[in-house]
């Protein structure tokens, strides 16, 4: 009995070693569900038969997972930047996309800024296709998250991200993509007549 147990573990330890994926460095997981998803580098799935990174559905969800990493900000302060990346989707149920925020440090974090492609999502199953994020940085900013998000199940793989300046003839990839307009300087409408 305890060899077919220790068999049966030793089949499933497997199974997770080759079926897992080693994450690239300076990127880790995060969003509201990342325990539904399996991120890392998946060894030639990317253009040319070169690297790609991968999010990946485990389980049934309806949160999302984001591989990501975060940088200073200094470089691009007063700038227009646009993030492009390519990305390559596998039944996704849900939606994915590339996402840039842009965060001012105090007492409180402020988001400044941010673009997910909510308004322009990436669904099902879709060949490699270039993405690009166009932001405006405020002088203000500190840190910039970025990465690709999966909400819910499927499977997208995002590779090739670069961050260039550009200058005001690129349009911005979102017209309202400022969320720190939507946060008031006091508060407003507390009898809700409108």
């Amino acid at each position: 009995m305890t060899t077919k147990i220790l068999k049966n573990v030793l089949i499933v330890l497997t199974a997770i070693t080759l079926f897992s994926f080693d994450m690239p460095n300076g990127w880790h997981k995060a969003g509201d569900d990342p325990e539904s998803y399996d991120m890392g580098i998946d060894k030639g799935a990317g253009q040319d038969g070169k690297n790609a990174a991968t999010i990946k559905s485990i389980k049934k969800t309806k949160g999302f997972g984001t591989l990501m990493q975060s940088c200073i900000a200094d470089k691009y302060l007063g700038k227009r930047i646009k993030m492009t990346g390519y990305v390559k989707s596998l039944d996704v149920k849900g939606w994915a996309g590339l996402w840039l925020r842009i965060d001012e440090t105090n007492l409180y974090q402020k988001v400044l800024g941010f673009d997910n492609m909510v308004n322009r999502p990436i669904k099902k199953t879709t060949d490699w296709k270039k993405y690009e994020i166009v932001m405006d940085i405020p002088p203000n900013a500190y840190n910039l998250a970025y990465g690709a998000l999966l909400v819910g199940q499927g499977q997208i793989w995002f590779s090739n991200i670069n961050f260039e300046i550009v200058d005001d003839t690129v349009s911005l990839s979102k017209k309202d993509c400022n969320v720190c307009s939507k946060i008031l300087n006091e508060p407003t409408n507390l009898s809700l007549e409108k």
